[in-house]
C-alpha cells in the first residue's frame, strides 16, 4: 500500500503543477491580449477594455491557483506520509469526483488508497 500512496502523491503533484502552469498561461494570454489592445488602439476604447481583460485574466489566475495549490501541497505531504495530508487528500479526492474523466479516476483511486486499512496504518505509524 505504501507504493500506492507514493503514486497518489506523485499524481497530485503532477495535476497541481499542471493547474499552476495553466493559471500562468491564462495570465500571460490575457495580459498579452490587453497589451495588444493598448498597442493597436485605433478607436480610443482601449482604456476601457484592456483593464477588463487584465482583470478577467487575474480572476481566472487566482481561481486556478486556489484550486491547484491544495493538491500540490497534499501530494508533497503524501510523499512524506504526513497524517494531515491523508485527510486533505481524502477531501480533495471527493471534490475531484466531479471532474470527469481524469479527476473522477484520480478521486476514486485516492479514496480507494487512503480509506484502506493498510494506508491508515502507514499514516498512524509515522
Amino acid at each position: 500500500m505504501e507504493q500506492h500512496v507514493k503514486i497518489l502523491g506523485a499524481l497530485h503533484i503532477v495535476f497541481g503543477t499542471l493547474g499552476l502552469l495553466l493559471a500562468l498561461g491564462i495570465l500571460v494570454l490575457f495580459g498579452g491580449i490587453a497589451g495588444l489592445i493598448n498597442a493597436f488602439d485605433y478607436s480610443g476604447d482601449a482604456h476601457i477594455s484592456a483593464p477588463i481583460l487584465g482583470g478577467i485574466g487575474a480572476i481566472i489566475f487566482v481561481v486556478l491557483l486556489v484550486l491547484s495549490l491544495p493538491g500540490l501541497i497534499a501530494g508533497i505531504g503524501l510523499l512524506q506520509f504526513r497524517p494531515w495530508a491523508r485527510i486533505l487528500t481524502i477531501v480533495i479526492s471527493v471534490l475531484d469526483l466531479i471532474h470527469v474523466p481524469f479527476g473522477t479516476a484520480l478521486g476514486i483511486y485516492g479514496l480507494w488508497v487512503l480509506l484502506s486499512q493498510g494506508s491508515e496504518r502507514l499514516f498512524r505509524r509515522s
